[in-house]
């Protein structure tokens, strides 16, 4: 299901996002410490869906975890098969996961469902994907994010070919929608890092060095991105 709007933002991301992209292999001590929050063991099947050019599946790996990925930009995948040659990609849309029912211990989604086309039906192919006994791992921007609602802050570049802001409460409801019972939700605080915080453009580094500094202190409902850890309903 490669619909025209499809390869529209296929395009966006083969030429303008991954444009420079790099195959770094240096393990991210932020995707380490989310790997030891949910317990990726040896021999475990991760998907990762929008997998990007694999940083997270790369860390899932190093923990022994069987690895498959999908992303719609074949930019990413020729990246990420060049770091993973034992993973098993495919270039294509959420909304049609080429896999069998019942296949993963772990399905991931690390934000990326923003930018789907059809959000639910993502959802509900991830859902149909995983074990009955899996972990459904998403992370999604909030709209109740305090820099986006005092206008400081406007969604990433991204927005160029598809992006939903929306609240936590309103991607609850999605994804109870679609078939997931939420059991979990935490802070993304990836951003403390020097690498987020000192990078281009220069002029906006002492905003990200604030911005890093309270996020910690902030509740759940103002954080920039969160985590949703889910189950399928029984």
């Amino acid at each position: 299901m490669n619909t025209p709007e499809h390869q529209k933002i296929a395009d966006f991301y083969d030429h303008i996002y991954y444009r420079d992209v790099s195959s770094d292999l240096r393990p991210s001590a932020h995707l380490t410490r989310l790997a030891d929050h949910i317990h990726i063991l040896p021999g475990q099947h991760v998907l990762d869906v929008a997998c990007g050019t694999g940083a997270w599946l790369a860390t899932a790996a190093r923990r022994g975890a069987i690895i498959s990925g999908i992303d719609l930009s074949k930019t990413a995948i020729d990246v990420c098969q060049q770091r993973l040659p034992e993973s098993d990609l495919h270039v294509g849309p959420a909304e049609t996961l080429p896999f069998p029912d019942n296949t993963f211990d772990v399905v991931s989604c690390l934000g990326s469902l923003e930018h789907f086309l059809d959000q639910p039906l993502a959802v509900r192919e991830m859902a149909r994907v995983a074990k009955p006994d899996a972990q459904i791992l998403i992370l999604v921007p909030n709209a109740g994010f305090l820099p986006y609602r005092m206008k400081l802050y406007t969604g990433t570049h991204q927005q160029a070919a598809q992006e939903t802001i929306r609240s936590l409460d309103e991607w609850k409801e999605l994804l109870q929608n679609a078939g997931l019972q939420v059991e979990d939700r935490w802070k993304d605080l990836h951003i403390l890092s020097r690498a987020w915080i000192f990078r281009r453009p220069w002029f906006v580094m002492p905003f990200r060095l604030l911005q890093a500094l309270a996020l910690p202190a902030w509740p759940l409902s103002w954080q920039y991105q969160v985590y949703h850890l889910c189950r399928n309903r029984a």
